[in-house]
């Protein structure tokens, strides 16, 4: 079976996008446009991996973070922020909250497979080579 991810961004080709290209890796990929969703839908099944927008409207991607992260039930599932802000400060805020990863946008789909082998460990997706 198949690693689950759930990509939340609230730029819907940004989301279409990267739901392709873990697709294209073997994923099974689920969607969120913005925080309030991603919560509803990680409430009902537990994503092994949520790819996570740090900017958004209504609930930012580290309200998410931290909220996961606070909640034992959710705690343990690996977060990998996915965001335009690339200074230094806003890198060590994503890890100081929680995150596993982080990478910048924009990024190819190599980058995206390294941080989920990365945060996921030996587990694969079905298909998927052992070489890197």
């Amino acid at each position: 079976m198949a690693d689950t991810i759930l990509v939340v961004d609230d730029n819907e080709n940004a989301t279409r996008m990267t739901a392709r290209m873990l697709s294209g890796l073997g994923f099974e990929v689920t969607t969120a446009l913005d925080g309030p969703s991603a919560l509803s839908q990680i409430a009902e099944r537990h994503p092994d991996c949520i790819l996570l927008d740090v900017m958004m409207p209504r609930m930012s991607g580290l309200e998410v973070l931290s909220r996961l992260k606070r909640d034992p039930a959710t705690t343990a599932i690996p977060v990998i922020l996915l965001t335009a802000k690339s200074q230094d400060e806003d890198v060590l805020t994503g890890y100081r909250e929680g995150a596993e990863y982080y990478l910048t946008k924009p990024c190819t789909t190599r980058d995206l497979a390294y941080g989920i082998r990365l945060v996921l460990g030996n587990r694969r997706p079905q298909g998927a080579s052992a070489s890197g």
